[in-house]
């Protein structure tokens, strides 16, 4: 099984950005334990805080992929672009969230990409990731 995770602005700053609402780790350092925890499927890593790249890795990737796991950060709510790449795609897509963006500012509760994923998991920290990839293997 393909899985990618494709990360968008500003979560390489994880670790560093407000440690309090993200966390101390940083996604690379997360990364490493997911690959050990999940080393029988193939697992890669992308990140951009720029939109066309986004865009760009989720076509390269969308038709071959088993699944994909995004987290756009705020082009969640923003992004029409990005939504419409989900939309073209073959592969699954869960779209995931560090925080609750319900619990969050009102901004945060319109998703733009989940009427186009699979399925969404947000509020569980760095392990919204391991939540979605465990939904993959069960399906």
């Amino acid at each position: 099984m393909q899985l990618i995770i494709i990360n968008g602005p500003n979560l390489n700053l994880l670790g560093k950005r407000e440690p309090e609402v993200y966390g101390r780790q940083s996604f690379e350092e997360y990364y490493h334990s997911l690959e050990s925890k999940f080393s029988q499927i193939d697992l890669a890593y992308y990140q951009s805080n720029v939109e066309g790249v986004i865009i760009n890795t989720l076509q390269e990737h969308g038709f071959k992929a088993d699944g994909i796991i995004l987290n756009a950060g705020g082009y969640t709510h923003t992004s029409v672009a990005i939504a419409d790449a989900v939309a073209a795609i073959q592969a699954p897509v869960i779209e995931v969230h560090l925080t609750n963006v319900f619990a969050r500012e009102a901004f945060r509760h319109k998703s733009l990409l989940s009427p186009y994923c699979k399925g969404l998991i947000c509020g569980f920290g760095l392990d919204s990731y391991r939540l979605a990839i465990e939904s993959f293997l069960a399906s």
